[in-house]
């Protein structure tokens, strides 16, 4: 299996649009038996993780597929529908080589351990959690030493937020130019292990889930929106 994530810029005047899109896909893509696994996402700047963070002209989906159906999955109902009204989309094709915890109660993430062996070349990170409602205020709290030293980390290329919900269902994306440096910003930054250490102390997850990937290809193409 392979995982595909794509995320597409409209322009404002769509997001009414791309909001309908986020409730009414939703059906399309269960109904789609080369899907294992699917995500509908908004996105944001991911400084606080709060509501304010969000960013309506960037929308994303993460789905797992078959490695077969990898070029016949861009035809698909749902992805032509976006590309009908985006003004350009990023598309990643990325291989799980580490994952733990769950996501929405099961990990969809077939890790291939050959290829995390192996690997040195760029890196896409997945985070995700669903914070519990009564923990919201301290979590935000916390989180700004942390994006402080994630953007100026040695080795990032890119980080988002991404987001199934406003509040409380919170994860960010992240590309990094080899694995060490994202091993470096997890495992040794100050104000990350000072979170890791909250996070163990406070309790503030009902489910999270850190996952990486060895990323394989990246798509960029600007399209014609009507």
């Amino acid at each position: 299996m392979i995982t595909v994530i794509y995320l597409w810029r409209i322009r404002a005047r769509h997001i009414l649009r791309a909001l309908w899109h986020m409730a009414s896909d939703r059906r399309i893509l269960q109904a789609n038996k080369r899907v294992g696994f699917f995500k509908l996402l908004g996105t944001g700047t991911g400084e606080t993780f709060t509501p304010r963070d969000a960013d309506p002209t960037l929308w994303g989906l993460l789905v797992i597929i078959d490695e077969g159906s990898l070029r016949s999955f861009d035809g698909d109902p749902v992805v032509t529908a976006w590309r009908k009204f985006a003004k350009s989309e990023v598309k990643y094709i990325a291989s799980p080589i580490s994952s733990h915890g769950q996501w929405s109660g099961v990990n969809p993430f077939e890790v291939n351990g050959e290829l995390g062996a192996t690997w040195s070349g760029k890196v896409l990170a997945v985070t995700r959690a669903r914070i519990q409602w009564h923990k919201n205020l301290r979590f935000w709290d916390a989180v700004p030493p942390v994006i402080s030293s994630l953007r100026g980390c040695a080795g990032l290329e890119r980080a988002i937020g991404i987001g199934e919900a406003p509040i409380g269902v919170q994860g960010t994306l992240s590309i990094w130019s080899n694995n060490q440096a994202l091993q470096s910003f997890a495992y040794k930054g100050a104000a990350h292990s000072a979170v890791i250490r909250q996070t163990q102390s406070e309790g503030w997850y009902t489910e999270e889930l850190f996952t990486r990937f060895a990323l394989l290809e990246v798509r960029n193409s600007t399209l014609s929106e009507k």
